[in-house]
């Protein structure tokens, strides 16, 4: 398995961990349920260095991104970050990424872990008009700085002023001493906070300033069971769950992301616009249990009379909530909130209902 520069520190403080997109990384460390709860009310620190990173450069980076993103990347300016996806040919997704603009002819586009090599070889096989591709991805490492403090406690360690970074946005400046840190306002938890980017042996350096600056907000490191937990309560999608090969962004509720400026042809346009128009025949929905149980990925979604409408793509128990939760596809006409649905568990039909998301408000 493959290592990241915090795998070592992750294993000394005792971490519950497992392979993960190839990586040997924590899993739980106190509980995912305290876990969760430290990032809804303090600060948490996710290692999420395993994530990809390529960057695009040169005259030609925008016209490529315009060309296999979903999003319009025309709109970013330098220092503004946009959520995107890459389709496929056949109307599915290859993955869900997030576009840095970083300066006028040069973007980073930050991929899943599990999906870089599929996506780096999607990149340089769709790479047509010549843009230069980097992949970066074992030249960066990344801290996940989540929660209400987080701002506080970072703000101890930068001279850049943090509270003048918006929400999808980013600096480039100097953290905990090291220079040309990426200070990046994009959180996947929905509690606030930032990510940092930094090269991989200024790792350790960073790591214990963060700990240090946070003791007296009882900062902890958080695994990737809390941060699965965090993203499903916001209804945050994750590839390989909700997204996959065969989803498309229309049917997972990702229109807001799909758009049609004229002169932007990216991957199946023509298909994606005909779905945006005419409708799909299942839509990705958020649903909360109300009899006890949890949901669990795969299971199937019934109505009233036992028809199978759909299956469970994401579920758990909220730590937040303390009941189950859940998304997955339906046909439409069940997908409209306060519509009476039925989880398959374990022989049982277990009524559930669809819900306007996210769980967590």
């Amino acid at each position: 398995m493959k290592k990241t520069p915090f795998t070592d520190v992750h294993i000394a403080l005792g971490a519950k961990m497992h392979e993960f997109a190839g990586y040997n990384m924590p899993i739980e460390y106190s509980g995912i349920i305290d876990e969760h709860l430290t990032v809804c009310n303090g600060v948490g620190v996710f290692d999420v260095s395993h994530m990809g990173e390529f960057w695009v450069k040169g005259p030609k980076a925008l016209e490529f991104i315009q060309s296999i993103t979903s999003n319009d990347a025309s709109v970013l300016t330098v220092g503004k970050a946009q959520y995107t996806c890459f389709p496929n040919d056949t109307g599915g997704i290859v993955d869900d990424l997030i576009v840095y603009r970083y300066e006028d002819d040069k973007y980073l586009l930050v991929v899943n872990a599990g999906n870089i090599a599929k996506d780096w070889d999607w990149c340089v096989s769709h790479n047509t008009v010549g843009a230069e591709l980097e992949n970066a991805s074992d030249h960066m490492a990344q801290l996940a700085v989540q929660g209400p403090k987080a701002k506080e406690v970072l703000q101890r360690l930068t001279p850049v002023d943090l509270s003048a970074i918006p929400y999808y946005s980013f600096v480039t400046g100097e953290f905990a001493g090291r220079r040309n840190v990426i200070i990046s306002n994009t959180g996947y938890t929905g509690a606030g906070g930032f990510e940092l980017y930094f090269y991989p042996e200024d790792a350790m350096a960073i790591w214990d300033a963060v700990f240090e600056a946070g003791k007296p907000e009882g900062i902890k490191p958080i695994g990737l069971g809390a941060r699965d937990t965090l993203r499903l309560e916001m209804c945050f999608c994750l590839y390989g769950n909700d997204l996959d090969d065969t989803t498309s962004p229309i049917e997972a509720g990702l229109g807001w992301i799909t758009k049609f400026p004229e002169g932007k042809n990216f991957t199946n346009r023509a298909e994606l616009e005909r779905q945006k128009k005419e409708g799909v025949t299942r839509k990705l929905c958020a649903f909360e249990m109300i009899d006890k149980g949890i949901p669990r990925h795969g299971y199937e979604i019934a109505d009233k009379d036992g028809n199978v409408i759909g299956t469970v793509t994401s579920g758990t128990m909220s730590p937040v909530l303390k009941k189950g939760i859940g998304m997955g596809y339906v046909k439409p006409e069940y997908a409209k909130a306060g519509t009476e649905l039925y989880i398959k568990v374990r022989n049982r039909d277990l009524k559930a209902e669809v819900i306007k998301g996210p769980f967590r408000k």
